[in-house]
């Protein structure tokens, strides 16, 4: 699949229309019919997840994929789950989203120069999505970061993601192994196409709960971010 010379927003209406891994249309379909009780009367989305922000970013926040009973719910990237809850907070702090509380796609959450997306589109089975299902969405990943013209930074959220952008650069031959890139949180790479890679822990509950990752560790890694991008 070609590199397309549409819109973000085209993209994006492509991406909630793919049908490429039936595993997972089916999962988040029936997610989305039984629900969670505590959602009993909210209708959720149940489609693969669109990326959210603003496309003049130089800044690209690099997830896993969509939460069955959060993203999958609401539609939104990180919106309605933990991860959500510890991650928009930070981006407020950092001057990157409006507001600290991301509930719904009606929220009036506004984000500049950040675009969130991931490397998987549908929420999977105990958020873990095959290889065969994350290359099936690894073409989106690289019309996206050719549509971000003015991307400077990746931050990627997790070691997933950390691979997924990094196969991402090999698909596009700017870099010919992985093997020197080592996750670890705070971890940065220059990359051949002059953006930078900046690693950090997911902010799963898993992580979080357990002070694996804290506010002030997240936190850091979002004002590097604005740092190499030459924000302030």
């Amino acid at each position: 699949m070609g590199i397309s010379t549409d819109s973000l927003s085209a993209l994006n209406a492509r991406i909630v229309d793919c049908e490429r891994c039936p595993r997972l249309r089916l999962y988040d379909a029936e997610v989305a019919r039984v629900k969670r009780r505590a959602y009993a009367d909210q209708e959720y989305w149940g489609k693969p997840v669109p990326s959210f922000g603003d496309p003049a970013a130089r800044v690209l926040a690099l997830g896993l994929a969509p939460g069955a009973h959060g993203s999958n719910r609401t539609g939104r990237m990180f919106t309605g789950d933990g991860s959500g809850d510890f991650l928009y907070p930070v981006l407020h702090e950092a001057g990157f989203a409006s507001q600290a509380n991301a509930v719904s796609r009606a929220d009036g959450m506004k984000l500049t120069d950040l675009w969130i997306s991931a490397v998987v589109h549908c929420a999977p089975p105990a958020n873990k999505p095959t290889p065969g299902e994350q290359q099936n969405c690894a073409p989106w990943l690289d019309e996206e970061i050719g549509l971000l013209a003015n991307l400077r930074v990746v931050v990627c959220l997790g070691k997933i993601a950390f691979d997924g952008f990094l196969n991402h650069q090999l698909r596009a031959s700017r870099i010919s192994a992985r093997a020197k890139f080592q996750f670890s949180h705070g971890a940065e790479y220059a990359m051949p196409d002059n953006t930078t890679l900046i690693a950090s822990y997911h902010p799963s509950l898993q992580n979080t709960n357990t002070g694996k990752l804290t506010r002030a560790m997240f936190l850091e890694v979002f004002k590097r971010a604005r740092e190499v991008a030459r924000l302030d």
